[in-house]
């Protein structure tokens, strides 16, 4: 079989065995209880054992049964130096397929754990060894590659921390912390997942219970004058967030592949599924700061910092008042600046197909948008962002056979895994995504590209001036984005939409660098 069509048969054929084997979860024994996560520092050259299992934990003062690695939610965060290689014997117990990607990192292809493409699925009590490097230095992430939207979901997600080499790469800071931002659909007591295939397609799940590594009361204790440094990663299945937090001065500094050209001050920053922010924040005062989801029409409170009235015994609050500027980033990227305002070399458009009667003539909606047809459903949204599930009925209805996303070569007119580019290694390549905000819906799509970095050069035609490696970038709709891509990882890739219901879809192509 063909390597891309095998690609979206395993992904989806393996839909069909998921409630037999969510049924017969103890096929290993009890499922234990969820354990505290883990940091685990590990030196060029180490192998670590990572075992996928299900587990029991407590949300809102009732136990479910989720999906772990070595029994946490986040899984553990492997901190590591820039530079080094380890290697990971992953073991899979869930009773369900599964694979380890390593997301953002540019590691070997043979590694990046794309079934079909890069190896065959792992099937449920087998193993896969994996080599990982990490070239970059910056926050990554680690996840299944295989019905995410259900065992991702179900808490199969961690960290990876790569220190930079250089000691001033940052500022000092008194600490750093994690912080997954997530959330849960609960319906009637129960994680609502279908175990059969993917649901709710047309928007993808949105969940109505928030999560900050895997909690819903997320707390930490602070001192007075104490600089924290966040990382924040994205691991909800298609829920944007725009994370502040409530009192305190935030300074972004990083993204998803290290630092920006410059530190700037931000009341928030928005995030796009799989996406990562790096900010640093000084407490200068005692008492309670919010953590919280900002969107138009609501404010969301994900956890807290509780700063005790106890000065820090070392402070950096003279370099948090200080906005950076990061050579190391600006000579990384300065190769590529002659090619920023070149003709794009690729061009691609993002829509939707929709099946099973609705691509007919199209029918008035409640709110007097148009469903079907050349109509639209619900129009699009104000800023390009759809913050909620505001069509829930419609979404809920949805599946992988009557809402097909895709991603369309401008050039060639394919479509997803007819797309076949291939690239010459260490050539950038500009590619502009454009966000069809005429489509039957129009809302916002984060699209990764594995094994390699990219720039995002300009934004409606807007050249943007402070820059920082990306793999993820959040295309708003009727938005035009231009990216810079850094072939520098031979391989065969996936380029994909990171909400999870969408890749379902078969919203994905493949491209070469040879």
């Amino acid at each position: 079989m063909n390597k891309k069509i095998f690609f979206i048969a395993a992904s989806l054929a393996v839909s069909a065995t998921f409630g037999a084997y969510y049924l017969s979860q103890t096929m290993y024994g009890a499922i234990p209880p969820v354990k505290v996560s883990q940091v685990v520092e590990l030196d060029d050259g180490d192998t670590y054992d990572m075992v996928a299992y299900w587990v029991e934990k407590e949300i809102g003062g009732r136990k479910y049964k989720m999906l772990s690695y070595n029994g946490m939610i986040p899984g553990p965060m492997i901190k590591v130096q820039q530079g080094s290689e380890i290697t990971i014997n992953f073991e899979n117990k869930t009773g369900i397929e599964t694979t380890l990607h390593s997301h953002g990192v540019r590691l070997d292809n043979a590694f990046d754990g794309v079934p079909g493409v890069t190896q065959e699925p792992i099937q449920s009590g087998g193993s896969f060894t994996y080599k990982v490097k990490f070239p970059d230095g910056g926050m990554y992430w680690y996840h299944p590659h295989i019905r995410e939207d259900y065992a991702q979901e179900l808490g199969l997600y961690g960290n990876y921390l790569v220190v930079p080499k250089s000691a001033d790469y940052w500022d000092p800071v008194n600490r750093e912390a994690p912080l997954f931002l997530d959330d849960l659909l609960v319906e009637n007591g129960e994680i609502n997942l279908s175990t059969r295939g993917a649901d709710r397609t047309l928007m993808g799940r949105f969940g109505n219970v928030m999560l900050v590594n895997g909690e819903t009361d997320y707390s930490l204790t602070a001192q007075k004058g104490e600089v924290v440094r966040f990382y924040v990663t994205n691991a909800a299945n298609v829920r944007p967030f725009n994370f502040g937090i409530n009192g305190a001065r935030m300074k972004l500094v990083g993204g998803d592949g290290g630092a920006y050209e410059r530190d700037e001050w931000k009341d928030s920053v928005v995030l796009g599924p799989s996406e990562r922010a790096v900010v640093e924040v000084l407490f200068d005062t005692s008492g309670s700061f919010v953590l919280e989801n900002r969107t138009p029409d609501r404010t969301y409170t994900l956890g807290n910092v509780v700063v005790e009235n106890m000065p820090i015994d070392v402070s950096y609050a003279n370099e948090f008042a200080q906005l950076k500027t990061h050579p190391q980033a600006i000579t990384s990227i300065d190769p590529f600046r002659a090619s920023f305002n070149k003709a794009p070399d690729k061009r691609i458009a993002l829509s939707i197909d929709m099946m099973g009667g609705m691509s007919g003539g199209g029918h008035m909606m409640p709110d007097g948008s148009m469903m079907g047809g050349m109509g639209m459903m619900g129009g699009v949204p104000e800023g390009g962002i759809e913050w909620e599930d505001e069509m829930a009925m419609m979404n809920a209805m949805s599946d992988t056979d009557s809402a097909k996303w895709k991603i369309v070569d401008q050039d060639t007119g394919k479509e997803n895994m007819e797309i076949n580019w291939a690239f010459k290694k260490g050539e950038p390549v500009k590619i502009r995504i454009f966000n069809d905000p005429k489509s039957v819906h129009p809302m916002q799509h984060p699209i990764h590209f594995h094994g390699q970095r990219f720039l995002v050069v300009a934004r409606d035609g807007v050249p943007q001036t402070n820059l920082v490696w990306k793999d993820t970038v959040l295309v708003k709709a009727g938005e035009t984005v231009d990216i810079m891509l850094d072939t520098s990882n031979p391989g065969e890739w996936m380029a994909h939409c990171h909400i999870a219901e969408h890749l379902e879809t078969g919203m994905m192509f493949s491209f070469k660098v040879e």
